[in-house]
């Protein structure tokens, strides 16, 4: 009888564990040949991509060879190995995810290149692998995140200001070293829920700054007498809101008034259409912005990798007071992201995902409007979450939408005070949403 598979496991584990389970049981025998990608595709109601990153995890762990122009074959043909639940143990820890959304649709991401690119800086750097990279990060990865933002954020920026760090949250903590603990910090209220622990952790006096419908306000910023403003003025975590160019001038004209700083946490840029408004950190030109970014998002939560450009004051003040710090992230991730990005590779998957992503954005808006009765705020057109209005007593089909990968959670869990939310507001994010799951609950 087939194990019965875990629904929170992304489709292409589940079927890379049917397939290894039938080659450990003898069902599979040593030489027989697997179905073509597009054929088990079709027989299992999958994605392509998902069979793919299956056969590239059962090559990787050496049950499955390919065999150029030929197909895929089982190779393993001994007594069973140490490859299932009884090797995974939970630790009882709380998720690591920085990302305010949530975790990324693993099926989305091309394991295969990412295998063969592992496997080619193996082979080009060797014994260099084992080495230090400089203080702020590899200047391969810096060059190529260069690149990158000016492809697709339009400024430059020259990649020795670019700091390469392990996750945002280290970068935030490298900041307030940075900027100094004397620093009034400003925050969004409502808004990513870590901020204000981070800040509390760090011992900085912060305030929480109220939104209006089109952010944070230059005039909330004055009044409280912010020093660091911390925005997302791309697409705001949870409310949704696009930052007008107005406001982002407005803001800049401020932190130039006052001496003060921005941090401008891009973090869903390349999800929300990004480009139709500038960026602040391009609108910038006195110095005051400074941009933030992660992999995190739009690769996986467990590439701990992030980045921040400097202004060339900033990066100069960096180095006097940072600059001893050790880069925390492995150079062997390093190099691999370097190639990834600049062979194309990065934005190809993210154009691939913004369609994909836009296909489940649109069957999740059905979901909650169907099973729901909800109403949603805004238009499901940016970021991979949208706020909704959902009628009480609407738990059980909430969890029914867990089931397909969607989350759901009140607006006011965000708010420094939760009485100022109407309880009825809910942020749904379909970040790890499975769009198969879900159009079939549809048509049930």
């Amino acid at each position: 009888m087939p194990k019965k598979k875990d629904k929170a496991l992304p489709l292409y584990e589940q079927l890379y564990e049917s397939i290894r389970d039938d080659i450990l049981s003898g069902k599979m025998r040593e030489g027989e040949k697997l179905p073509s990608k597009r054929a088990l595709a079709e027989s299992r109601s999958v994605s392509v991509i998902t069979v793919e990153n299956a056969y590239s995890q059962l090559i990787a762990e050496g049950y499955v060879r390919a065999r150029q122009r030929s197909g895929y074959y089982v190779q393993y043909g001994g007594e069973r190995v140490s490859s299932g639940d009884e090797d995974r143990i939970d630790d009882g820890s709380l998720s690591d995810d920085e990302s305010p959304e949530g975790s990324a649709n693993a099926e989305l991401f091309p394991f295969s290149v990412w295998t063969r690119l592992m496997r080619s800086v193996i082979l080009e750097k060797d014994t260099a692998l084992l080495q230090p990279v400089t203080a702020g990060g590899a200047m391969e990865l810096r060059r190529a995140v260069s690149g990158y933002l000016y492809r697709a954020r339009g400024f430059r920026q020259p990649p020795e200001r670019i700091i390469i760090g392990a996750g945002t949250e280290y970068l935030y903590d490298l900041l307030i070293r940075l900027l100094g603990r004397d620093k009034r910090y400003g925050i969004e209220d409502p808004g990513f829920e870590k901020l204000p622990r981070i800040y509390a952790l760090n011992g900085v006096e912060f305030e929480f700054i109220p939104l209006d419908g089109s952010g944070m306000s230059a005039a909330e910023l004055a009044e409280k007498r912010i020093d660091v403003a911390h925005i997302s003025p791309a697409h705001h975590f949870p409310t949704g809101i696009v930052m007008p160019e107005t406001r982002r001038r407005e803001i800049l004209q401020y932190a130039e008034n006052s001496g003060g700083f921005i941090i401008e946490d891009d973090y869903d840029s390349e999800f929300c259409g990004g480009g139709i408004v500038p960026g602040m950190f391009a609108m910038d030109s006195a110095g005051s912005v400074i941009y933030v970014n992660t992999f995190s998002r739009t690769i996986a939560p467990s590439v701990r990798i992030s980045y921040m450009c400097l202004s060339e004051e900033l990066y100069g003040l960096w180095r006097e007071r940072l600059g001893f710090y050790a880069c925390p992230v492995p150079a062997f991730e390093q190099y691999t992201l370097a190639k990834f990005i600049a062979d194309g590779y990065f934005e190809r998957h993210i154009n691939r995902s913004r369609k994909r992503y836009k296909r489940i954005g649109e069957l999740t808006a059905a979901f909650i409007m169907r099973f729901l009765g909800a109403e949603i705020c805004e238009e499901n057109n940016a970021g991979l979450h949208f706020t909704a209005r959902i009628p009480e007593g609407a738990d059980a089909v909430i969890e029914k939408g867990a089931e397909c990968g969607i989350k759901i959670t009140p607006l006011g869990e965000y708010y420094s005070d939760r009485q100022i939310c109407p309880s009825d507001l809910y942020v749904v994010n379909y970040a790890g949403a499975s769009e198969e799951r879900l159009a079939a609950a549809l048509k049930s």
